[in-house]
């Protein structure tokens, strides 16, 4: 079931009014027709709803079931991802949104092969947030994950002090012992902040400001992982433990 994304001004009662973009590749590309159904996004709740008519350049929408869909996670993501050449940050941008990353902060860090000026990093922005947009269709998504301003290791510790719990996955003499001890945490949060190195890796200086501020090390298991693998490893474990907290408590 195909799922589209619209503002509150869309909404009319019980129907929704997209035009632009959406209504295009509603009417001419997936060609769907009057009667079909699909998921409308709006407010971070998703609604079943079924087209009731097209005008020229709009589609009607007809709500059947409201909160028909839930895919957000109990506890927020939020994934601090040191910049990454190549395709890398994109890669990494949709696999964490797939997997229920709430938002997405590119972090420039010490050993950053990349190096953005304020033009470029707002085109790289720009593009980064259509493909958190396209990830979350696809996967579902009440919400768009934000894909938030560059910023500098410093600025991103100082937001990250404003959340529950955060995580580095680095050299852990405790391995996944402090690993699973870690991540029993998250069913006592609402937020939790994941940093994750460059290429070059962290740091140390890093590492030091981080564990000043309370963040927890934690491992990823015995090999050295690549950054866009580590960040979708480190999601994919908070997600399979928030889940199955989230499973045990219904």
């Amino acid at each position: 079931m195909f799922n589209f994304f619209c503002s509150e001004k869309n909404k009319q009662n019980s129907r929704y009014i997209i035009n632009g973009a959406d209504y295009n590749h509603i009417k001419n590309v997936l060609r769907m027709q009057v009667g079909d159904t699909c998921l409308v996004s709006c407010g971070g709740q998703s609604d079943l709803c079924r087209i009731d008519s097209f005008f020229e350049d709009a589609v009607c929408l007809e709500i059947i079931e409201e909160n028909y869909n839930d895919t957000e996670l109990p506890v927020k993501i939020y994934l601090f991802q040191g910049l990454a050449k190549g395709d890398k940050m994109e890669y990494i941008i949709q696999k964490s949104v797939e997997l229920g990353a709430y938002a997405v902060v590119p972090v420039e860090m010490k050993h950053c092969v990349v190096k953005l000026d304020d033009k470029k990093a707002k085109s790289k922005q720009t593009r980064w947030q259509s493909i958190s947009e396209s990830a979350a269709k696809q996967s579902k998504r009440n919400i768009i994950p934000e894909i938030m301003d560059v910023c500098t290791f410093d600025k991103a510790l100082e937001f990250a002090k404003t959340l529950d719990l955060i995580l580095v996955p680095y050299e852990n003499k405790d391995g996944m012992k402090a690993t699973a001890d870690a991540l029993e945490n998250l069913k006592n949060v609402k937020s939790v902040g994941i940093f994750i190195g460059p290429e070059g890796g962290f740091e140390n200086s890093e590492i030091e400001k981080a564990l000043e501020m309370g963040a927890k090390v934690i491992s990823l298991g015995k090999r050295i992982l690549r950054t866009e693998t580590a960040a979708v490893t480190a999601v994919s474990m908070c997600m399979l433990q928030i889940e199955m907290q989230e499973e045990n408590n219904q």
